[in-house]
């Protein structure tokens, strides 16, 4: 990686990509709809675990390329009980929202963050790697195409999809297939650092609405979310809150909570 790749722009497939998923969340119902049974048990439904409430920084911070605040996500995180394998997990995902740039230097401080924690005799529980097998083929496109409907309420259809078709093919067979498919990370988690790289990214508000959504339909409560907001406003700064908050507004009153 050359000194200034965190600071490249995403690469026009990774733009196109989020721009889908914006689309995708915008011409589904906002039916509430649970996916993944959370690996640890959450205070209340209105409350985030902590491991929960490091998860929309550490996306922030990466999402910003915003490494010395980075750092500290990392160390809240695994300081509250997230297993090297599921920060990794969320640091590789969003490549997809953010890029492989800032994908790569992200797990490049994770890396120093681990030794660093080692060396002062900390020992990280290493967490799992998938367990589930990930299909292949026409599997694969089934495997991916339920989870799309699952997360979002519905079918996706949408004129973009009907202008390239090979978008929502991508969504099927790698963001929901490939990605989602891999079972050491839960889809709450999943979208917590989705909606936390997003409220940092300027320009991408309608796809961070429609994440808010995809949050409540993998059984999110609005009060955690509400603490998503409060999180990003005391760690984070004003304009990340802000898109945040707002976004959050809207999609509780596109879902009528």
């Amino acid at each position: 990686m050359t000194p200034d790749a965190s600071k490249s722009r995403p690469h026009p497939a990774l733009m196109a990509l989020c721009l889908s998923l914006g689309v995708m969340f915008s011409v589904t119902t906002p039916a509430a709809e649970a996916s993944q049974t959370m690996t640890r048990t959450q205070a209340s439904a209105e409350t985030l675990s902590s491991q929960q409430q490091a998860i929309p920084l550490i996306a922030a911070f990466m999402a910003t390329s915003d490494m010395p605040h980075l750092n500290a996500a990392l160390n809240q995180g695994l300081d509250a009980g997230l297993t090297i394998s599921e920060t990794r997990e969320i640091l590789v995902q969003l490549y997809a929202y953010v890029g492989f740039p800032r994908s790569l230097n992200a797990l490049n401080e994770l890396m120093t963050v681990v030794q660093a924690r080692k060396q002062r005799g900390i020992a990280d529980a290493p967490g799992r790697e998938p367990e589930r097998a990930i299909p292949v083929g026409d599997d694969l496109l089934a495997a991916g195409t339920a989870n799309q409907t699952k997360i979002s309420g519905a079918p996706v259809k949408g004129p973009v999809f009907e202008f390239a078709p090979v978008i929502n093919r991508f969504l099927q067979t790698h963001l929901f297939g490939d990605i989602f498919e891999r079972d050491n990370l839960d889809w709450q988690s999943r979208e917590l650092a989705t909606v936390g790289a997003l409220a940092a990214t300027p320009g991408v508000e309608s796809q961070l609405r429609s994440h808010m959504l995809a949050s409540l339909r993998v059984g999110l409560s609005a009060g955690q979310l509400r603490q998503v907001t409060e999180q990003l406003k005391k760690h984070g700064d004003a304009q990340t809150a802000e898109r945040a908050n707002t976004a959050l507004a809207q999609a509780l009153a596109a879902s009528g909570k």
